[in-house]
């Protein structure tokens, strides 16, 4: 028997991505751990839609989102900062649920599978020799096959690992993300997001009859303001007049905004010293264009597959099992993976084969989401972009299908 301390996965981070991936090898019959500085549960800035590709992922893994009500989203409004608005129906579409909720769901469920799950604990240190990790907590040290990074936007642990992006660049914007639970008369069945000077600002039904308004804006934006998020609301976000409408007559349900500050919009590496990341670990996607949780339970599906294959021989028909090819447009696999079906594959080729699916799926879609948050800090753009959506259906449909996938 393995030592208490020992397990063949550490996961830093009990977010979706991190839960969803240690549900998924509970199943398996594998052992992990999952790390989580906070206690369940707990609120994160978060837009709080997701998109119905991930509604069967999540019911397999034994939540039970049939039964707890939720609204579904299948209407979307977009305006510009001046108030012009364009009006699509959306064809998949998605549900509202908080992260308060969601998280809390997943990590009781990872707890009834045995998933070891370690609250109120922060990692300080991750270390690699070659064979083996040791993970060092504020609860000890642990060991592990393979770690796999979790833990968001941002870490200690990311400047700790030297990452590229934490890296001073003066051309580089941080945004600020800002997030609150409101009630307010509103349809159940529409996902509004309005753009304001260097930011946008979404809102949609989650349960229990509240609603999530979350936005996202230019560091400078609070700058000018000298910190001052009500200040910034006023002056700023309510010059567009729908959010005027929601900042005035809506009943905010928090005593003060959840914030998140120097996020990074952009492609990271989906490997770093041997760690796998997961979810935004590996990239932050502009929540205009993106569907990050989505993203994030996506990716934890694809890496379950590779580590079943990692650790042993897949059970021959089984659902889940993991297809390469099923990530890329050609049938056949990149050039230098030669694949052997139902085989324990190398470190190597299991970082290779997860670095290759993150560039393949996620990259061009980040690194776009990327271009378009800068491109909306001019007006005179985002209101000529609302201009010609609203003329021309076919280009709607495109932008809509970029930001959701297929189910999975």
């Amino acid at each position: 028997m393995n030592p208490s301390n020992t397990f063949q996965v550490s996961i830093i981070g009990g977010g979706i991505a991190g839960l969803t991936l240690a549900i998924q090898l509970a199943d398996a019959g594998y052992s992990s751990i999952v790390f989580e500085k906070n206690k369940y549960p707990f609120h994160k800035v978060c837009g709080e839609y997701v998109s119905m590709e991930s509604w069967n992922f999540l019911e397999r893994l034994g939540l039970k989102l049939s039964e707890m009500k939720l609204p579904h989203i299948k209407k979307l409004i977009i305006s510009s900062p001046s108030g012009k608005a364009l009006h699509h129906q959306l064809d998949l579409g998605g549900f509202g649920i908080s992260r308060y909720l969601l998280d809390s769901k997943l990590a009781e469920t990872a707890i009834k599978k045995g998933v070891v799950l370690l609250e109120d604990c922060k990692v300080s240190d991750v270390k690699f020799d070659g064979k083996q990790f040791t993970v060092e907590t504020s609860k000890g040290n642990f060991i592990s096959e393979i770690a796999v990074g979790a833990w968001g936007k941002k870490s200690n642990l990311d400047t700790k690992l030297v990452r590229a992006f934490t890296l001073k660049d003066k051309t580089e914007n941080n945004y600020v993300g800002i997030k609150y639970h409101i009630n307010i008369d509103f349809p159940d069945d529409l996902i509004e997001l309005h753009n304001f000077e260097n930011g946008y600002c979404g809102i949609s039904k989650i349960e229990d009859g509240k609603y999530c308004l979350c936005y996202i804006c230019d560091s400078e934006n609070l700058k000018k303001y000298n910190g001052d998020i009500k200040k910034m609301e006023k002056e700023v976000l309510m010059k567009n007049p729908f959010l005027k409408k929601y900042f005035t007559e809506a009943t905010f349900l928090f005593d003060e905004p959840l914030a998140i500050s120097q996020i990074k919009i952009g492609y990271k590496n989906a490997i770093e010293n041997n760690i796998l990341m997961l979810g935004d670990s590996a990239g932050n996607i502009a929540p205009l264009s993106g569907n990050g949780m989505s993203m994030a339970m996506r990716s934890s599906f694809v890496l379950n597959g590779l580590l079943n294959e990692y650790f042993n021989e897949l059970p021959r028909g089984r659902a889940s099992r993991y297809q390469l090819k099923d990530f890329f447009n050609s049938e056949a696999e990149p050039r230098g993976i030669n694949r052997q079906p139902n085989k324990k594959i190398t470190r190597i080729e299991l970082e290779t084969k997860y670095q290759l699916f993150w560039k393949s799926e996620f990259k061009q879609r980040v690194e776009f989401s990327k271009l378009l948050q800068k491109l909306l800090k001019n007006k005179s753009l985002t209101n000529f972009a609302i201009s010609v959506l609203k003329r021309f259906s076919f280009l709607r449909n495109a932008v809509v299908k970029s930001t959701h996938g297929k189910p999975f």
